[in-house]
């Protein structure tokens, strides 16, 4: 008898709020739970897919890499959020790959029972509507941030989203990991930490770092 999946967290994810009780119903007994381990692949760039993913704990890194291997962040995910969901829509492949960066779970829908549910009822696309202008926006951001903010700057905003509204935070990534979502090499990401730590806007004591003056970081991210 397969194990029984917790799907509460569905009902307040924004892609499928819209849902009746009976579509929900639906969608949460084709829901099934996956664990990941730190540096498990969830999926590849350019991987045939059938499913969509919502994160239940942990974090997980949409990538991009180059043909020399290196890597760009494009995102982290964590709980609530929905990944590999373009895919439902167009047929495409892949467009990034999801990798854990940490032990997570995620629930994994199929695509087809959303694909008939929308088919069935069109009106519930303004969700994927809004959740798609979300990403053209984060999209939007990210390019500005490579046009108008070198690496130093770049480094100061992804600390301070990294920390939210907290001062102390271990560093969910590592440093490598950091630098991909920078898009900068580690060495220069490590060279604007280092200055951070002189100018006495942050401490750091390896992952673990506390933002001593919001203000000028902030100022400088912008």
């Amino acid at each position: 008898m397969p194990p029984v999946v917790d799907t509460s967290l569905l009902r307040d994810v924004p892609l499928l709020t819209e849902l009746s009780e009976e579509e929900m119903a639906t969608i949460e007994a084709a829901t099934s739970a996956t664990d990941l381990l730190r540096g498990d692949l969830l999926f590849a760039e350019g991987e045939t897919p059938t499913h969509l993913h919502v994160v239940v704990n942990g974090r997980v890194a949409i990538s991009k890499r180059s043909v020399d291997g290196r890597e760009s962040m494009v995102a982290l995910m964590e709980r609530g959020d929905v990944l590999g969901e373009m895919s439902l829509f167009d047929g495409l492949g892949r467009s990034a790959e999801a990798r854990a960066l940490e032990p997570s779970q995620v629930l994994t829908i199929p695509f087809e029972p959303l694909r008939a549910i929308y088919e069935n009822r069109p009106a519930l696309l303004w969700s994927v509507v809004h959740l798609l202008v979300s990403r053209l926006r984060s999209t939007d951001t990210a390019l500005a941030d490579s046009v108008f903010l070198d690496v130093t700057g770049r480094t100061a905003k992804r600390l301070l989203e990294l920390a939210g509204e907290d001062d102390e935070f271990v560093l969910p990534i590592t440093q490598e990991e950091l630098a991909g979502m920078v898009g900068a090499s580690r060495e220069r990401v490590n060279k604007a930490i280092a200055s951070f730590v002189r100018l006495g806007w942050i401490e750091q004591q390896d992952r673990r770092y506390h933002i001593v003056n919001r203000t000028e970081l902030s100022r400088r991210s912008r």
